[in-house]
């Protein structure tokens, strides 16, 4: 493949494009009209515009996504995640129109993308599972009668769901109907599908996934785990690889579980299988995301493995060039998300422009952004604006570097979620390494932050005196010259 269109945006996209262009590779952007200036949309070889803001108007449409890349003669479509890149209809329609999805076979994402036969296939290849029912459950009196023999607390989950949605918890008896309701409700609006099963809820569990590749020739191998413990809503803010908790015997069974379920679904190019992990050390199959996880560079960071590199290649049918034996843990990686939000207001997304945005640099440090100071946070897309990413010798002074970078991240317009970072990488449950998933319920209040430090408005104000506030301008568009429903842009 020489041309690639990456049906993406922001920092995923721009993280994809440089691989690409390592690799001697032409990059194709497609972009909506709020992201006409981003710098991925600067940074593509050529780039089209698909349409308005609402991703459901520009990012989700696959069939326009597959004209522009039959148009301008791209070979391959790189998804990202999010967006299409679990989507097996849009998978198959690109293999229809003769260009390379560069991700798993749609079967293999049918097969895993559904939470209910995801958990048959890790059954099949006896992968420990949580106690919960077989198959969807609609019935309010069998759902009663199952909780009753699974105990409470119990979880309520959508077969089609992800990001937490679908999701609740049910911790007596008499809430089980209204619960269930919400959720098949909840289940039903996200995803159009409202089957859901019931487990047992695991306690004080870690979230941990496994890293895995496959090649089209029946090789595949695990690349070491992520602790993803650290979540707000189901989703994750502080990832970590190694876990600090595994051991060298563990991190193996999870791992050769984790490659047996790739295995079996037939899937090709890089996954996640993640398991929860109790406070007895057991662990269970939790599901597989089948896609690059956005948290996949603290797992090069510690292999030397360009996942996306190993991706692209994969697709164009080479085998894998190393296997399991030659894979070896290289220090320390830690990754925090940058969000647009409030910690201090229940994690809600501040919407603002950037009036100074500078992220920090140095040894170890590794940043993938999407956004540069004078842009504004789009409301119609994930809140997300830069991952910070470390690596070090050790988990400690991965940890201290990640506070450094942090200390030096210069963000004012918005709120964003580093002071919580900072506040949850220097808690002693997180340097013992005793915290589970219920971290920010237990360990955290807004007050703690309000108390450590300066407020957003008060550093803004302090960066005025210093006069250091400014607005960089924005870029104008170069010509475009219009290409059927698009705009075409170099």
């Amino acid at each position: 493949m020489q041309k690639i269109l990456v049906a993406n945006r922001g920092e995923i996209a721009l993280r994809i494009m440089r691989t690409l262009k390592d690799m001697g590779i032409k990059s194709v952007a497609v972009f909506s009209e709020a992201d006409r200036n981003a710098p991925f949309v600067r940074y593509a070889d050529e780039a089209y515009c698909i349409g308005p803001a609402p991703s459901n108007q520009s990012y989700l449409l696959g069939d326009r996504i597959i004209e522009v890349a039959l148009s301008c003669k791209a070979e391959g479509i790189h998804p990202g995640y999010g967006f299409l890149s679990e989507n097996a209809g849009f998978a198959r329609a690109v293999a229809k129109a003769g260009l390379c999805f560069i991700g798993p076979p749609p079967e293999s994402m049918e097969q895993m993308g559904d939470k209910l036969s995801a958990k048959a296939t890790a059954k099949s290849q006896h992968v420990p599972m949580i106690p919960g029912s077989d198959g969807a459950i609609s019935d309010y009196n069998a759902a009663l009668t199952l909780a009753r023999e699974i105990g409470f607390p119990l979880l309520i989950k959508a077969s089609a769901g992800g990001g937490g949605k679908g999701m609740r918890l049910v911790n007596h008896e008499d809430e089980l109907q209204e619960q269930m309701r919400r959720a098949i409700s909840e289940a039903e609006s996200a995803f159009g599908n409202g089957a859901v099963f019931i487990e047992r809820y695991a306690s004080g569990p870690r979230h941990i996934e496994i890293q895995v590749l496959a090649d089209t020739h029946g090789n595949a191998v695990y690349l070491f785990e992520r602790e993803c413990s650290i979540q707000r809503r189901h989703q994750k803010l502080i990832e970590e690889a190694p876990s600090c908790i595994l051991s060298p015997a563990l991190r193996a069974e999870m791992g050769q579980c984790a490659v047996r379920v790739a295995m079996s679904c037939g899937y090709t190019g890089a996954g996640t299988v993640e398991f929860l992990l109790d406070d007895q050390n057991r662990f269970y199959f939790l599901e597989m995301n089948t896609r690059l996880q956005v948290e996949h560079p603290v797992t090069e960071l510690i292999t030397g493995v360009d996942l996306v590199r190993e991706q692209i290649r994969i697709a164009r049918g080479e085998r894998l060039r190393f296997t399991q034996d030659d894979l070896k843990i290289q220090g320390h990686a830690i990754e925090v998300r940058v969000c647009a939000e409030d910690p201090k207001n229940q994690f809600l997304p501040d919407i603002g422009t950037l009036k100074v945005y500078k992220p920090p640099m140095g040894p170890g440090v590794r940043v993938d952004d999407g956004f540069e100071a004078g842009m504004d946070i789009p409301i119609y897309y994930d809140p997300m604006i830069s991952k910070l990413i470390v690596h070090g010798e050790t988990r400690e002074v991965a940890i201290a570097r990640m506070l450094r970078a942090i200390s030096e991240y210069t963000i004012i317009g918005v709120e964003t979620t580093l002071e919580f970072c900072a506040f949850a990488l220097q808690h002693e449950a997180f340097t013992s390494g005793t915290f589970d998933t219920g971290f920010i319920s237990t360990f955290f209040t807004p007050e703690q932050l309000t108390s450590a430090g300066c407020s957003t408005q008060t550093r803004e104000a302090a960066a005025i005196i210093a006069g250091k506030v400014f607005t960089v301008p924005q870029h104008k568009p170069s010509a475009n010259t219009p290409i059927g429903n698009w705009q075409k842009r170099r």
